[in-house]
C-alpha cells in the first residue's frame, strides 16, 4: 500500500500549529488515565491500554479524513472484549492478551475489506436527525459516566439509567475534597469556554490539578489519583493463536468492527458538520484498519474513534489530525520516561474536562428546530437519544438509523401523483391544486408521478392514477403521464405502464407518456422485448403528446365523415 500525504497536510496553515500542539498535549493527558482505566474493563494490563493508544495514534492520523477524531480504546469496546474473552481465556492473562491482540488484527482485516468495497456509503443512512439525537444521547451518557468521579464515588458500568441510579444511591458517599476539586475545575473550564475561547484552559486545569494533588496530599483525603504507570515498550509481532481461535473470535471481531465503524463515522460526521469540511467514511475505514493493525501487532486490543477523547481534542483547539500524532508522541515519551508525572493526576479533574466538553453536545435549539419541522423526524431523534441512553452508543445509532430507513422506505413507497394543467399562455404544465388558474385541455388528463416507480410502490401509483381518473367530472379520452420526475423504474414499474395502457384501453382511454428519462425509456424497451406488449407512445413534452393525439383524433373524425 502506498501512503500518500494526507489532504489536509497540503493546505496546512502554520498558525494552526500552536493549537494542534496544545490540543495534542491536552489529549495525551486525558488519554493516559482513560486508557489505563478502560484497559481494566477489557481484563488487560494498564500498559496494554497505553500501547493501544500509542501505536494506533501514531498511524491513524496518516489515513483519517476527520480532522479532530481521536483514536483510542473505548469503554464500549473494552467491555465487549472483557466480557467475551474472559471465558475463552480461562483467566490466563497471556492467552487473554493474545486473543485480544488477534481480535484487533482481525478488525483491521475486516475494516480493510470494507474500505476496498467502498462500504462507507452505508454510513450515509445516518441522517442529520439521527446525529442530533446521537450527540444529545452521548452527552448525557458521558456525563453519567463522569459524575461519580466528580463526586468521588466509586463508578459502575452500565447504561445511562444504571449509572444515574448508582449515582443517586451513592450520594451519601460523596467525598467533599473530590467534589470541591472537581467542581472548581469544572467552573474554570466552563469559564474558559465563555471568556477564554481557543485558549489551553483544559491543559492549565490539568497542570493545576496535578500540582494541587501533590502539594495538598489530596490522596490522604480520599481523592482518587491515577497512580503508578508501568514503563517500557513491547516488541512487535503477530499474536500466538490457533485457527480454531480465529474462528471463535470472528463474531467478536465483527462486533468490534461494527462498533468502531459506527462510532468513528458518527463522530467524524458530527465534527465535519460543525467545522464545515467533508468526511470520507470509506477513508475512515482505512484509518481504522491501520490503527487496529498497529494496536494488534504491539500487544494492544481493538481501538475506535473515541467520543469523549475527540471532544476533549476538539475543545482543546485541535485544527487537524496532527494533534493525534502529538498525543501519540507524548504518550511514547511518557511510557518510556515520565510515567511518574501522571501519578498525582486527580480523577475528578479528568471528569471535569469531559463534562465541560460534553456541554456542546446537548443542542436543545436544534432539537426544537426538528420538532417544528417534522414530528416524524423528531421521533427519530428521540429514538436515537433513548437508544444511546438505554442501550449504549452503537445501539442508539443503529436504532435511529433503522428508523430513518423505515421512514425513507415509507416515503418512497407512497410517491405523490398529482394532476397538472397548462399554465395560461404557455406550453408549460404545473400542479393544478397549487395553481387553480391553470387550464385543463378538453378531453385530456395529465398526471405527474413524483418519484421512482419500483416494485414496492407500483400498486400505490396505479391506485392514485385510477383514483384521480375516477374523480373527474367527465371521463377523459387521453391520459398523459408526465415522467419528468421519475428517474428510474424497475421491472414492476415498467410493467405498470403496460398494465395501465391495457386497463385504460378497455375504458376507451388512450395512454401516452411525456418527458421520459433515458433510463426509463430503456427499461420500457427491455420490457417490450420481454413480450409484455406494446408500450405507451412516448413524446418529448406534454404539449407534443396532446398535439399528436389531437392530430390523430382529427384524422379519425375526417375518415368517419367520408
Amino acid at each position: 500500500m502506498v501512503i500518500e500525504a494526507p489532504r489536509w497536510l497540503a493546505t496546512y496553515d502554520r498558525s494552526w500549529l500552536t493549537r494542534d500542539l496544545v490540543a495534542g498535549i491536552t489529549l495525551a493527558a486525558y488519554l493516559l488515565p482513560a486508557a489505563i482505566g478502560d484497559a481494566s474493563l477489557a481484563g488487560m494490563t494498564p500498559q496494554a491500554g497505553l500501547y493501544s493508544c500509542l501505536f494506533a495514534g501514531s498511524i491513524f492520523w496518516l489515513f483519517c479524513s476527520s480532522r479532530v477524531t481521536a483514536i483510542s480504546i473505548t469503554s464500549a469496546l473494552s467491555l465487549l472484549i472483557g466480557a467475551t474473552l474472559g471465558p475463552m481465556s480461562a483467566e490466563d492473562p497471556s492467552r487473554h492478551a493474545a486473543l485480544a491482540a488477534c481480535t484487533a488484527v482481525m478488525v483491521s482485516v475486516i475494516a480493510l475489506l470494507a474500505y476496498a468495497a467502498n462500504a462507507g456509503t452505508a454510513i450515509n443512512f445516518l441522517s442529520e436527525t439521527v446525529l442530533v439525537g446521537f450527540k444529545i444521547g452521548v452527552g448525557f451518557y458521558l456525563a453519567a459516566t463522569q459524575l461519580p468521579k466528580l463526586f468521588g464515588i466509586p463508578g459502575t458500568h452500565g447504561d445511562f439509567w444504571e449509572n444515574m441510579e448508582h449515582l443517586f444511591r451513592s450520594l451519601g458517599q460523596t467525598n467533599p475534597a473530590a467534589l470541591l476539586l472537581g467542581a472548581s475545575a469544572l467552573a474554570l473550564l466552563i469559564g474558559g469556554k465563555i471568556f477564554l475561547k481557543n485558549r489551553p484552559v483544559a491543559l492549565i486545569v490539568l497542570v493545576l490539578g496535578i500540582v494541587a494533588a501533590g502539594s495538598l496530599h489530596l490522596d490522604r483525603h480520599g481523592v482518587a489519583l491515577l497512580g503508578d504507570v508501568p514503563t517500557g515498550l513491547p516488541h512487535p509481532g503477530l499474536p500466538t493463536v490457533t485457527r480454531e481461535d480465529v474462528d471463535e473470535l470472528m463474531p467478536l471481531a465483527l462486533a468490534c468492527f461494527l462498533l468502531a465503524a459506527v462510532e468513528t463515522s458518527a463522530i467524524g460526521r458530527m465534527f465535519a458538520g460543525t467545522h464545515g469540511y467533508r468526511l470520507d467514511a470509506s477513508q475512515e475505514f482505512l484509518a481504522i484498519a491501520a490503527a487496529n493493525l498497529a494496536a494488534g501487532l504491539f500487544r494492544g486490543f481493538p481501538v475506535s474513534g473515541g467520543t469523549s477523547q475527540s471532544l476533549v481534542n476538539e475543545s482543546a483547539g485541535a485544527r487537524t489530525p496532527l494533534s493525534g500524532l502529538v498525543a501519540a508522541l507524548i504518550t511514547l515519551v511518557v511510557a518510556l520516561f515520565l510515567t511518574g508525572l501522571l501519578k498525582n493526576l486527580p480523577q475528578p479533574v479528568v471528569a471535569a474536562i469531559v463534562l465541560a466538553a460534553v456541554t456542546g453536545l446537548v443542542d436543545v435549539s436544534k432539537l426544537r428546530e426538528i420538532w417544528r419541522f417534522s414530528g416524524a423526524e423528531f421521533a427519530v431523534a428521540v429514538a436515537a437519544i433513548l437508544g444511546v441512553l438505554g442501550s449504549g452508543l452503537l445501539n442508539g445509532v443503529l436504532i435511529g438509523a433503522g428508523l430513518s430507513m423505515v421512514l425513507l422506505v415509507r416515503r418512497a413507497s407512497r410517491p405523490r401523483v398529482t394532476e397538472i394543467a397548462r399554465v395560461p399562455g404557455t406550453a408549460y404544465f404545473s400542479d393544478i391544486v397549487e395553481h387553480p388558474q391553470n387550464e385543463r385541455v378538453a378531453g385530456v388528463l395529465v398526471l405527474r408521478p413524483e418519484g421512482s416507480i419500483l416494485y414496492f410502490n407500483a400498486d400505490h401509483v396505479r391506485e392514485q392514477v385510477l383514483t384521480i381518473l375516477g374523480s373527474q367530472e367527465a371521463r377523459p379520452r387521453l391520459v398523459v403521464l408526465f415522467l419528468g420526475n421519475v428517474p428510474h423504474v424497475d421491472m414492476a414499474g415498467a410493467e405498470l405502464l403496460f398494465t395501465l395502457r391495457r386497463e385504460l384501453a378497455t375504458r376507451g382511454i388512450e395512454l401516452r407518456l411525456a418527458e421520459v428519462h433515458l433510463s426509463v425509456r430503456d427499461a420500457v424497451a427491455r420490457a417490450a422485448a420481454a413480450h409484455m406488449g406494446d408500450p405507451p407512445e412516448s413524446h418529448r413534452t406534454v404539449d407534443d403528446a396532446v398535439a399528436r393525439w389531437k392530430e390523430i383524433e382529427e384524422i379519425g373524425g375526417v375518415a368517419s365523415e367520408v
